[in-house]
């Protein structure tokens, strides 16, 4: 993070923030000044810091429902535990933004999720208070767990918390570490943030058995009656005592549909209104003095506060920069996943066995409308990309045509079942691969740069990548025609380019380039959307009178053989072009065949994502900063050694 930009708003930050009326939030630099503030004033506090949300990310963007919902949560856990020394784990980390208020970082919030300024998950590099990084959903548990161990077999005494939202919960992952931890018997509090949403409205038995909880409230009551009652009596040896136990389990399944977090070995406290903050430090005392796991479950309400968000939570929880008062975004051209999403209808009407696989992400992979047309023929499996992958090679083995439509970085959450379940046993199921290549302010968690190397060690995978979106709906048709196992497609999170689109689909063959300019000399192989940036780097060169050949690989599995045999006959220089891993990727693929086919002497350099975590800021940033742009591609061939003859 670049402390320039600490300095440069921290001098005038806390003046504006008090001519803004923020008095309480502009005295808050770290979670000690939480503590000398009363009820009344934190519940002020609260008032302040959604303002100062709603204020900010209406010209940075960000994450806005998922944190106007966790402010009260966020204060109470900071008011009662003790940060650093008490571990606050959060889960996703999307929600983080009140954490990060009051952890002194309040005066980076203008540089949110921009290019060297404040990270949108958390980040130990920022500050000591945020003690795991994540990304990605229902890992919160799992790292709960390990510090607990780890704090136990050194023998100390600090406080152990994870919050998890009910939408994470649902995740396979945190299912485990819920069976773990009750077996452990960790002093371990999980904090249940339950808002019935994760980005889509959540899916599933487990969201049904909390809906239950939440508006269940004889049991708790009967539960403590019934504890009284036996209390009462007096004691009259070990067979009614016995008796007595047995009676009072047997009254927990009688008055709720399942005791879940009770038969995993946590004390279940609530459900409590998360927005009370009276409740909340009254269940976190209790939590803190309870020996063995404990489960608070809150229940909240995402975009709590700002009418536009309470209203649709789904298009708040991730938004760009907005207007305050009407709560109007600003208008988005077509992007790639707009046109994954037209292309599947199309297609879904002309096969009825198509089917569309999601695992939470409708809305973000484009599949609403979709849905509404085919209610049957969608299937929102909630957070389980590896259920999802599975399930898949299932439909497929039966016949459907499923199509897995999943982002680039949760794919990764699937390997074992991409290659057990899907590939080994050849089924054909289409893995649509949204936001591929970088992804810019969500940042690296969130990079799509390792789909095309871990997918290409993986025996009868064939990888695709449009060059546009016209290209894209031909890939989708020829996936669909495809029946030799298993298919993918890559697309980035970017507006489409503009192309006339075809009105008739057509299948492209498997692993075939696209020459789009004969050249001599150098020839440009570019795979993915990233070929506007190879286009442009060739545009610049033909006006120097250098003349490269410009390829449209298409497919990075297989790569057309024939074509790179004839390159390094005519002693071509390539260059490779990816959005993606250089380690393992497009350029790898083309290194490793030229040498087996024993053309050692072929030059390849390949222009991709180096090796090391690219962090947030803009697409356009990032690919500078990778190296990724016209002008270094054009620099990489001007520095070849092109004999005159190859000039006009």
């Amino acid at each position: 993070m670049n402390q320039g930009f600490s300095s440069a708003i921290a001098s005038s930050g806390a003046i504006y923030l008090k001519a803004r009326g923020f008095l309480l939030l502009s005295n808050m630099n770290s979670p000690e000044d939480i503590k000398k503030l009363t009820i009344p004033q934190l519940t002020r506090l609260a008032e302040e810091i959604r303002e100062f949300l709603i204020v900010n990310l209406a010209k940075t963007g960000g994450h806005l429902a998922p944190n106007l919902g966790v402010v009260e949560l966020t204060l109470a856990l900071h008011y009662y535990f003790n940060s650093p020394r008490d571990k606050l784990i959060w889960d996703v980390g999307h929600q983080a933004y009140v954490h990060k208020l009051l952890t002194g970082r309040r005066e980076l919030f203008p540089t949110l999720r921009q290019y060297k300024g404040l990270c949108g998950f958390p980040k130990m590099s920022e500050s000591a208070h945020d003690v795991w990084e994540t990304g990605h959903s229902s890992t919160s548990l799992s790292a709960a767990m390990g510090m607990a161990a780890a704090r136990d077999l050194k023998g100390e005494k600090n406080h152990v918390v994870a919050v998890i939202g009910d939408g994470a919960l649902t995740g396979g992952m945190a299912l485990e570490a819920l069976n773990h931890i009750g077996h452990e018997k960790k002093n371990v509090i999980v904090i249940l943030n339950d808002n019935e949403m994760s980005i889509a409205p959540n899916v599933g038995a487990l969201h049904n058995y909390l809906g239950k909880l939440r508006t269940d409230s004889t049991y708790k009551r009967a539960k403590d009656e019934l504890e009284h009652l036996l209390k009462s009596i007096p004691s009259v040896g070990g067979k009614l005592a016995q008796l007595a136990e047995r009676f009072k389990d047997s009254m927990k399944y009688l008055l709720v549909s399942g005791v879940l977090f009770e038969e995993f070995g946590f004390t279940y406290i609530g459900p409590i209104d998360g927005h009370n903050l009276d409740l909340l430090l009254d269940a976190l005392k209790t939590a803190s003095q309870t020996k063995g796991p404990v489960l608070v479950h809150a229940i909240t309400k995402k975009g709590k506060g700002y009418a536009p968000a309470e209203a649709d939570s789904v298009k708040w929880h991730g938004i760009g920069t907005y207007k305050i008062e009407s709560g109007e975004s600003a208008k988005s051209a077509p992007t790639y996943t707009s046109v994954f999403a037209d292309t599947m209808i199309r297609l879904a009407k002309e096969d009825k066995r198509v089917v569309a696989i999601t695992p939470a992400m409708p809305a973000g992979s484009g599949l609403i409308k979709f849905g509404k047309i085919f209610p049957d023929r969608l299937f929102d499996v909630g957070i389980a990309e590896q259920h999802a992958c599975t399930f898949s090679a299932a439909l497929a083995l039966q016949g459907m045509k499923p199509v897995y439509a999943v982002y680039s970085t949760f794919l990764q959450r699937a390997y074992d079942q991409l290659i057990h379940d899907v590939a080994r046993q050849k089924c054909n199921v289409v893995f649509a691969v949204d936001r591929a290549g970088l992804v810019g302010a969500d940042g690296e968690t969130h990079q799509g740069v390792y789909d095309i190397a871990f997918m290409r060690a993986i025996p009868h995978m064939v990888i695709m990548a449009p060059k546009d979106e016209n290209e894209l709906q031909h890939m989708m048709k020829t996936a669909l025609v495809y029946d030799e196992g298993p298919i993918s497609y890559r697309y980035p999170r970017l507006n489409v380019r503009g192309v006339k689109m075809d009105e008739e689909l057509k299948v492209l063959p498997i692993g075939k380039a696209e020459i789009v300019s004969e050249g001599k000399g150098v020839a440009i192989l570019s795979f993915g959307h990233i070929f506007e940036i190879a286009e442009q780097a060739v545009q610049m060169l033909r006006q120097e009178s250098i003349y490269p050949m410009l390829v449209n690989a298409r497919f990075c599995k297989p790569l057309d053989e024939e074509l790179l045999i004839q390159l390094a006959k005519e002693g071509y220089e390539l260059i490779t072009v990816e959005e993606g891993s250089v380690s393992g990727g497009f350029g790898s693929a083309v290194m490793e065949f030229l040498a087996q086919a024993g053309y050692h002497d072929t030059v390849v350099t390949p222009f991709g994502v180096p090796d090391y975590f690219v962090e947030h800021g803009s697409v356009k940033e990032q690919r500078a900063e990778v190296g990724l742009t016209a002008d270094a591609i054009a620099a990489r061939v001007r520095s070849s050694i092109l004999p005159s003859k190859q000039r006009a």
